[in-house]
């Protein structure tokens, strides 16, 4: 993808203003084109294949020989000039060069990833996140099980991780699993080891609908395109695993039930409106249509809502929350269309296909940005929104897995969207993990500690250790332990534990010791990550670009996209905490424990 001379020299001043100053603490005018630069760059100098052979990149999709109307259940045919693009079991990509991917083989377990989660992530105490409520963590966990999963880890010749004299855990090593190994690969490709992706690659609501054509016929009823939901508003129970039934339902919580109860409820009800507009339609036809209205408004809420809430500065409220109606806005937006071509105006929804040059896919860099399991409480108050009553408390083992059923059996599930709703997520911080995920016993009986997991896992996939991501995003990387983090005992602790290596710390580690952007709730430099491939899975995706049209959606299905977000599901579905939302102004902000009339009367 060449970039012109005027381009050229526009990006290199943004770095080199980012470098010197720092995006986030420019003006909003100047932030929004330091932005825009950065973005620039990392398009053109961050995606990478992982295919030897060439792949088809569509630069024109209106020759395509026919338009699509619906997702595919594994992903295939979302892009018709490369069908097999995005589907299920194809490899993650890569955001940096496949030369710096190859991992250190030999450092796996160097320094000891267990002494990492116990010295430097463990929670000492709970450090809340004060600007957001407990559905961000939700959310979040809902979003990535739509994204990308490595699939079960292989069982042969497992990592053996050295535990010390004095830690508590069970046995003197610690047994994790490699993650499961290409087998698509070929010995000729001279690669650095590939992983492959067991849901689509797309922003399609696999994590609801499947990833397999199996699955997803065991979701629906086959009337009316509506999926099963019990007579109770709960979603039916697997015998086998006694947790909800669901596209995606490992590493089950309360927190997902609410989820993918919510927007079960969704489809089916855009399924009756549409039944009332299209009597004419089959199940199929209501089906397809529900699940690609319910994907766009999963989408949008991610990107306007969810985003502008965890990552809360004036520049990134424009920027990113731009992606989807652009910086004139969403008036202009849905009262006069597209004024003209350009992205950053306009928004990316209803624009051209682009994929920059290199065939989609989600990347391992994104997965390892994605580790956030310190927005997870250790403990969970549940109240009443009738009167703020204490319910109970529960310890995370309590809320997880088949024992979530039993609480949504027990607590109304307006009780527990009002009980997130006024309770914080952990800050994604060192020091902050929580410990129910270092000591937890999976539903196979197997006890793990999944920080030390997570260490492994971008070591094992060759993700550069903090440093060199660093310098691989185009930010100067940190030369001293007190550069890398503003807290001095932190500093102190990770120099110890790295032996004075700086170019050995971790990837997780630095991100969740490096200080914090006005407003962020993670770091910069992951952000840089989340600059590139938020805007990519729009750009790639017909449905968000070329085929985001009233011919596809329906006029209908448009305004709705356009008339809701996160709190009118919630009102339209638990219509009792609808005075708790009156004040919100974003649905994943702390919501106050008062109706809304009650703290009008009060005041």
């Amino acid at each position: 993808m060449r970039s012109t001379l005027f381009t050229r020299m526009f990006n290199w001043l943004a770095q080199k203003i980012d470098q010197s100053i720092g995006w986030h603490r420019l003006p909003l005018p100047l932030g929004l084109l330091t932005f825009h630069g950065l973005r620039s760059i990392l398009r053109e100098h961050n995606l990478y294949d992982t295919y030897v052979s060439p792949r088809a990149v569509p630069t024109d999709k209106r020759n395509a020989s026919r338009c699509p109307v619906a997702y595919t259940a594994d992903g295939t045919h979302t892009d018709l000039s490369s069908p097999m693009m995005g589907c299920t079991g194809t490899r993650f990509g890569r955001n940096v060069p496949l030369s710096e991917a190859y991992p250190d083989e030999a450092n796996v377990l160097t320094p000891n990833p267990r002494k990492v989660s116990k010295e430097l992530l463990a929670r000492e105490a709970f450090q809340p996140a004060t600007s957001l409520n407990l559905l961000a963590a939700a959310w979040i966990q809902f979003m990535i099980h739509d994204w990308f999963s490595h699939g079960p880890n292989q069982k042969e010749n497992p990592w053996q991780v050295p535990i010390d004299r004095d830690d508590d855990w069970p046995s003197r090593t610690m047994t994790v699993l490699r993650t499961q190994r290409d087998t698509t690969r070929t010995g000729s490709e001279g690669l650095p080891p590939t992983f492959c992706n067991r849901a689509t690659h797309w922003w399609d609501g696999s994590q609801i609908y499947d990833s397999s054509e199996t699955g997803m016929r065991r979701m629906r009823t086959s009337e009316l395109g509506k999926m099963h939901i019990n007579a109770n508003g709960l979603l039916p129970v697997d015998p086998e695993t006694g947790t909800d039934i669901a596209g995606v339902s490992g590493n089950w919580w309360v927190g997902l039930s609410l989820m993918h109860t919510l927007f079960t409820l969704e489809h089916n009800t855009i399924c009756d409106k549409l039944h009332e507009l299209y009597p004419f339609w089959n199940d199929d036809d209501l089906y397809n249509h529900a699940r690609l209205i319910t994907v766009a408004l999963m989408a949008k809420i991610h990107t306007t809502e969810w985003t502008p809430g965890i990552l809360n500065h004036p520049t990134l409220q424009a920027a990113i929350g731009g992606n989807w109606y652009g910086l004139l806005g969403k008036w202009l937006r849905t009262h006069f269309g597209r004024l003209g071509s350009n992205e950053a105006l306009n928004g990316i929804t209803g624009s051209h296909i682009n994929h920059f040059g290199v065939p989609y896919s989600l990347t391992e860099e994104f997965v390892a940005v994605y580790r956030m399991h310190p927005l997870i409480p250790d403990t969970f108050e549940f109240r009443s929104l009738k009167n703020n009553a204490h319910l109970q408390t529960l310890a995370f083992r309590d809320v997880a897995d088949k024992n979530a059923r039993a609480l949504v059996e027990q607590i109304a599930m307006s009780d527990l969207f009002y009980s997130f709703g006024i309770s914080h997520p952990g800050a994604i911080t060192l020091h902050n993990y929580p410990n129910s995920l270092r000591r937890r016993t999976e539903p196979d009986g197997i006890l793990i500690d999944l920080a030390t997991t997570e260490i492994i896992r971008d070591r094992e996939r060759g993700v550069p250790r903090y440093n060199e991501f660093r310098k691989l995003l185009h930010r100067p990387p940190v030369k001293t332990f007190e550069e890398l983090t503003d807290n001095p005992e932190w500093a102190s602790q990770i120099r110890e534990l790295y032996n004075g290596n700086i170019n050995q710390v971790d990837l997780m580690v630095g991100l969740y010791a490096e200080p914090l952007p006005q407003g962020f709730g993670f770091s910069d430099t992951a952000f840089r990550i989340f600059i590139l491939m938020a805007s990519r899975r729009l750009n790639s995706n017909p449905f968000f670009t070329e085929y985001y049209t009233p011919a596809i959606y329906t006029s209908w299905g448009m305004k709705w996209i356009d008339d809701n977000g996160m709190a009118s599901l919630l009102k339209r579905h638990f219509p009792d905490v609808s005075p708790f939302l009156q004040d919100a102004k974003n649905p994943f902000a702390p919501w106050s424990s008062e109706p809304h009339n009650q703290s009008r009367q009060s005041k």
